[in-house]
């Protein structure tokens, strides 16, 4: 049985982590419930603080396959590496030549910098090609 699941990132700035995600997966950020015009229109009808507005964003798979990410926030900042991280895969996998997987993973670290993203180490060993990156909160994902 398949087991439903989201992956939560705490950060600092939840609205701009979920932007800067949806970006490099292809995610959407989510739409408010049925019935309201925008989130804040909903977190007002629930009678939210509006100091607390912007504690939360989250993002979905416009083709609804993916699981969803949740952004919180989180006052405390990074300290030490990730004991989880994503791979993200955007090479097309080990039935393309390993010089095109390289370029294509290249191309894809340079548009995450532009992104905001920072290039942090290279493993090219063998047939293995991956570079380390972090987001703009510093959370460690790797790139294949």
């Amino acid at each position: 049985m398949r087991v439903p699941f989201q992956v939560t990132f705490d950060c600092s700035d939840p609205d701009a982590l979920a932007r800067f995600w949806a970006d490099v997966l292809g995610y959407k950020v989510e739409d408010p419930p049925s019935g309201y015009a925008s989130w804040q229109d909903f977190l007002k009808a629930k009678d939210v603080p509006e100091s607390e507005w912007h504690s939360a964003s989250a993002i979905i798979d416009p083709d609804g396959k993916g699981s969803r990410i949740y952004f919180q926030k989180f006052n405390n900042p990074k300290s030490t590496k990730n004991r989880v991280h994503l791979d993200v895969n955007t090479s097309g996998g080990p039935q393309t030549p390993t010089e095109e997987r390289k370029k294509k993973v290249e191309a894809e670290a340079q548009r995450l910098r532009r992104l905001g993203a920072t290039r942090i180490s290279v493993t090219d060993e063998d047939d293995e090609f991956w570079i380390v990156m972090a987001d703009p909160e510093g959370n460690e994902f790797c790139l294949q």
